[in-house]
């Protein structure tokens, strides 16, 4: 049996994690070869392909997924627009209608009077206004370096989401063809169990049996079949659940899947590649950074208002006034200015939101950290289940080679009344339960293998 094979590196991570040089699990036909990304036509099954594929485009957790990366990048789109002056236009008008003194006398309750006749004044106003805030000291610019890695965080939560969705369907695949086997193994124990309960019965009635003989092969029949019910409800689930996947009705794709096929098959090589890889390929891991690079540019944003905000404003237009039906003219009028913000006292927000981006920042290294031993365990650990799971269907492959034997000599030495019956009833039970342990086995080593290559980060650059 082949072992795992890494060339040692060292790799240092930009935010206090370090990795190892090497995974310390080992597991057969693993090999040191980061093409991992179409990790799924390995198993050379069609179908698969084409489940996967469809996933890809229907999913509704990828859609939404998507979705919120376009949220994202409109987010930056707007923190880049604010390093950018803005103009706007703008026109108003007015009428005032009044008198001098107006009200002042009354004469009588019922009558108003004024010095001056009321007039109408109009008044109206077109131009530009202008206003761009200068940014000395880097708020702007930390803002947007913020909205980008909130962006590229987003993507790669995306990127993650894909990775998941692609283990998944493969692994609901795997589980379904594997309980489709079960379901034959387990339709194949009951015919060759009633085929020898039929003759238990002859012979008991030709006395060379036991009504005991009889009644211990009916409960073995009954018990098998009573294996059926579950193992029926785990296919229709697994067909259910790929359904979804795909993004469609549970039971939308029971008639494509009903048909039995095999388990795909596991490729001789398995693509592992160097530890420090992980940090190129997991998605978690590349989000943990980014997060960490957004917190550190919200610290730049935070340290940037503690200085003064320097703005230029400026307006150029045209305007006018009429009063009493007389036009008194237009003119174009200019101006142009500073305005400074200066915060002198804030009770102690501005520090208190300092402090704050600084605990977050901290916050993010350390899930930064901790995304990077995540991917490592689960590495290493699908390694561990992979290797030991193989070394497991084989020694489960000469047990059922045995018991096959077994219930064939059993039945030869009980129909030559050199056996009891006790001896057939052992033989069979070992049978069924080594082949149903092979086939879970068979499905383990699939799902095992779908785990390590989504530990590794496989498929997310679709």
């Amino acid at each position: 049996m082949s072992r795992l094979s890494l060339l040692l590196i060292g790799a240092s991570l930009s935010w206090g994690a370090t990795i190892p040089a090497q995974f310390h699990s080992q597991a057969a036909g693993a090999r040191p070869d980061p093409a991992v990304e179409q990790w799924w036509t390995s198993f050379h099954d069609p179908e698969l392909d084409s489940l996967i594929e469809r996933a890809v485009h229907a999913n509704l957790d990828l859609k939404i997924a998507a979705s919120r990366l376009l949220e994202a990048k409109a987010a930056r789109g707007m923190a880049r627009a604010d390093l950018l002056p803005s103009v706007e236009a703008s026109e108003s008008s007015q009428r005032v209608r009044g008198g001098l003194t107006q009200g002042i006398f009354r004469p009588n309750a019922g009558s108003q009077s004024s010095l001056l006749a009321p007039f109408e004044t109009n008044i109206f106003q077109q131009g530009f206004d202008a206003s761009w805030e200068i940014d000395f000291f880097g708020g702007k610019r930390h803002a947007l370096e913020a909205a980008t890695a909130d962006a590229a965080a987003t993507e790669e939560a995306r990127r993650d989401t894909l990775v998941s969705l692609l283990a998944e369907v493969a692994r609901n695949y795997s589980e379904l063809r594997g309980t489709q086997r079960r379901l034959e193994i387990a339709g194949t124990n009951i015919n060759l169990q009633i085929d020898t309960l039929g003759l238990t019965k002859v012979r008991a009635e030709a006395g060379l049996g036991t009504e005991l003989d009889v009644e211990r092969q009916t409960s073995q029949l009954a018990a098998t079949q009573a294996t059926v019910p579950a193992l029926e409800g785990a296919r229709a689930m697994s067909i259910h659940r790929l359904s979804v996947l795909l993004g469609e009705e549970p039971g939308a794709l029971t008639a494509e899947l009903s048909e039995v096929k095999p388990l795909p098959a596991t490729p001789p090589a398995v693509p592992v590649g160097l530890s420090g890889d992980l940090l190129k390929r997991r998605p978690d891991v590349r989000r943990a950074d980014a997060e960490v690079a957004a917190a550190r540019a919200r610290v730049g944003v935070a340290h940037s208002d503690f200085f003064p905000k320097i703005t230029l404003t400026g307006a150029v237009g045209r305007q006018g006034t009429s009063f009493s039906g007389l036009t008194l003219g237009a003119g174009n009028f200019f101006a142009v200015g500073p305005a400074i913000k200066l915060p002198i006292f804030t009770g102690g927000r501005l520090r208190a939101n300092m402090e704050a981006q600084k605990q977050r920042l901290s916050q993010a290294q350390l899930a930064y950290q901790n995304a990077v031993l995540r991917s490592l365990e689960e590495t290493e650990n699908a390694l561990t289940a992979y290797g030991r799971e193989q070394e497991r269907r084989e020694q489960l492959q000469r047990a059922a080679h045995a018991s096959q034997v077994a219930t064939h000599l059993a039945n030869e030495l009980y129909t030559r009344g050199l056996a009891d019956f006790l001896t057939v009833l052992d033989a069979q039970r070992q049978q069924l339960t080594v082949e149903d342990d092979l086939v879970q086995s068979d499905t383990a080593v699939v799902t095992n293998l779908v785990a390590l290559y989504k530990a590794l980060g496989g498929g997310w650059n679709r």
